[in-house]
């Protein structure tokens, strides 16, 4: 495991288990927001983004964190490792109420309120986003380890037996 992407909805829980998996294995971290969002709420330019992205994926070792779908297939092609979190829709829904109001270092502000039209994307993400995930996923499976985590539970003893392997 040396090229790793963390994906999954909105909530539930992708920085937060990156982060996990950076610390037990000391392989670097890239946060997709923190690319695409600047500190004011506005957004680099989709060619800045692409080649900071690009910069990132030419390195010997990373984790990448975040859908992002327009550039999901070149981080497919290159990584050897993808964490799918395809977790309950309440999940995911709790998961990103829970994080208002909390600095991160993965989104340069603080969020200061459930935004409705975010929480309507994360209700649409398993209709609009998972399936295409999914497929492309199943594109490109060969050559690469595919782990999906249905729960937080599942992802937490993952950790946590990697942890007692390193």
């Amino acid at each position: 495991m040396l090229k790793v992407i963390v994906i999954g909805s909105p909530g539930a829980g992708k920085s937060t288990f990156a982060r996990k998996l950076r610390d037990v294995t000391g392989i670097p971290l890239y946060y997709l927001d923190r690319i695409w969002h600047r500190p004011d709420r506005t957004n680099v330019t989709r060619e800045e983004f692409d080649r900071r992205l690009n910069e990132i994926l030419k390195k010997d070792r990373w984790i990448i964190d975040g859908n992002y779908q327009r550039t999901l297939e070149p981080r497919l092609k290159r990584c050897d490792t993808v964490f799918l979190l395809d977790f309950p829709l309440e999940t995911c829904l709790a998961g990103a109420e829970a994080r208002i109001g909390k600095r991160r270092e993965d989104l340069p502000w603080i969020e200061r309120e459930f935004d409705g039209e975010f929480k309507q994307w994360i209700i649409d993400f398993p209709k609009t986003q998972l399936p295409q995930i999914y497929q492309q996923i199943e594109t490109h499976r060969q050559g690469r380890e595919v782990i999906i985590f249905k729960s937080r539970e599942e992802a937490g003893d993952y950790l946590r037996a990697l942890s007692t392997r390193q």
